[in-house]
């Protein structure tokens, strides 16, 4: 039998009310994507915290380098109207 160090590494992200979005929780080892949802399951939602979970092979993800984050995000630096500075906002709206 193989140890649970053999088994894929999964990410688990729980979404614990609806309309919520999911949040990463955590990650587990196991050997399927079912068995993988069953434990994280037992893990991370013991007192009915969640009402939906997803599990996604650790493998699946990419994910961009701190190492690069200047030029990874200077792109979005020569778009200023992004920014909510050069909207106005009237007197009513008390939340945006």
């Amino acid at each position: 039998m193989s140890s649970s160090t053999d088994w894929p590494l999964w990410e688990v992200f729980v979404r614990s009310r609806r309309g919520l979005s999911h949040t990463h929780a955590g990650s587990l080892h196991a050997p399927d994507a079912e068995m993988a949802l069953r434990n994280a399951r037992d893990l991370y939602t013991r007192r009915s915290e969640g009402v939906s979970i997803w599990v996604i092979p650790s493998t699946a993800i990419t994910a961009s380098s701190p190492d690069e984050k200047d030029s990874f995000f200077e792109p979005a630096g020569d778009k200023p109207y992004r920014h909510p500075t050069f909207y106005e906002i009237p007197d009513g709206v008390k939340h945006l």
